[in-house]
């Protein structure tokens, strides 16, 4: 389902050839490489790093980067696409694979000199390097803006000092784009983005969490104590970093949207699926008008979901504004895919409540997407300074 706009006077609402290739090649590569270790995955906590340079072997850690720095050159339909199909097998590998591409490497793309796109995207994009992204703090999650991490100025090198955490790939990522305070607290030009490479000296990795669900996707504290950083290191100017994060923000709320949908489009399928096998009464519990309206509802929200996020991604696209559609997009699907997932795991019954059957998983894995990049009420709060403007 694409809402490009092919023709001058209407929208097309299918497919492009594009997204059903990727569709297909992710499908083929998820039933292969992904669902016969994503338990073992999931129960360990490791993180596939081999999996994912496969991934960017298929051109997925750089679906939206341009063919000459080593990207796919997609834009965001078909981005969104290759997030729902991983998704629908296992939300980890989903959630990592997007926020490498919209948070790290969309960040060096969107405001990196020439110099550090050739130095740092065309490793990013092939997937020889795994990016990290680092806005949130202990003590600051949402409210960035009192942000304690600092960097001061000496000579042409900036020393950094303070911790981030909740940071996917905060361990493992070979380089990160960090935001710290180079002004005053509160200041939205008070803050600056830098890159820096893993092996920098100061900087290291802190305690990696153990959580709910997504648990193949590493979440880690970085810590930087007296790290060195070079000026030529710092992406756009001094003082944008806050500015450049919230448009990053805008690219990634398509992401968790899609990640969202992805989730909620497995579990569906599953329950629709054990709905017609699963036999009471002598007939199919799908016959049961409790069940086929939960699935009639489920389906229903999963729609509304695609078109929302659609919509966002054809105005990203042309380069709309759409802090608004994409807030909307993320916090609509986010929240209908864990009623979605709560009801498949309802349609199971006991089983649903094993490991055994794959909805046990969604339902853990979903709930992050009502809290990552964005809470449900900062989205609310996002939506409403729009509409209210």
């Amino acid at each position: 389902m694409s809402l490009v706009a092919e023709k001058p006077n209407g929208i097309s609402f299918e497919e492009s050839e594009n997204q059903l290739m990727i569709a297909q090649m992710i499908r083929d590569f998820g039933e292969k490489e992904i669902r016969p270790k994503m338990m073992e995955w999931d129960e360990s906590q490791e993180f596939p790093v081999p999996l994912f340079k496969k991934l960017g072997g298929l051109g997925l850690m750089g679906v939206l980067i341009p063919q000459e720095y080593g990207g796919s050159g997609f834009g965001y339909h078909e981005y969104v696409t290759a997030i729902v199909e991983l998704s629908k097998i296992d939300g980890s590998i989903g959630l990592s694979m997007a926020a490498h591409n919209s948070l790290c490497t969309g960040h060096i793309m969107q405001f990196g000199t020439e110099a550090q796109k050739q130095k740092y995207i065309t490793k990013l994009a092939t997937g020889e390097y795994i990016g990290a992204w680092g806005l949130t703090e202990p003590n600051t999650g949402s409210d960035s803006g009192n942000m304690k991490t600092t960097a001061k100025k000496e000579g042409d090198y900036y020393v950094i000092n303070g911790a981030k955490n909740f940071i996917t790939h905060g361990k493992s990522g070979d380089v990160a784009v960090v935001i710290v305070r180079t002004g005053e607290v509160g200041d939205s030009h008070g803050m600056t983005a830098f890159v820096v490479e893993r092996g920098t000296p100061g900087f290291t990795a802190g305690r990696k969490e153990n959580k709910l669900g997504m648990r193949a996707s590493e979440t880690a504290e970085m810590i930087f104590d007296n790290c060195r950083v070079h000026k030529d290191q710092i992406l756009g100017e001094v003082g944008e970093g806050f500015i450049q994060s919230m448009k990053i923000l805008d690219g990634g709320r398509i992401s968790i949207a899609a990640l969202s949908l992805g989730i909620a489009q497995g579990a569906y399928e599953a329950a629709l699926q054990y709905s017609k096998e699963r036999h009471q009464f002598n007939q199919p519990i799908s016959k049961f008008q409790g069940i086929s309206f939960k699935l009639a509802d489920m389906a229903t929200k999963i729609e509304a979901a695609k078109l929302l996020i659609h919509q966002a991604a054809d105005m990203k696209n042309k380069k709309k504004p759409m802090t608004k559609e994409s807030a909307m997009a993320k916090l609509y699907a986010s929240e209908i895919a864990v009623e979605v997932c709560n009801e498949a795991v309802q349609i199971f019954g006991g089983y649903g409540f094993t490991k055994d059957y794959p909805v046990e998983k969604f339902y853990r894995d979903v709930k992050l997407c009502t809290i990552g990049e964005g809470t449900s009420e900062i989205q609310k709060l996002v939506i409403g300074r729009a509409i209210l403007k």
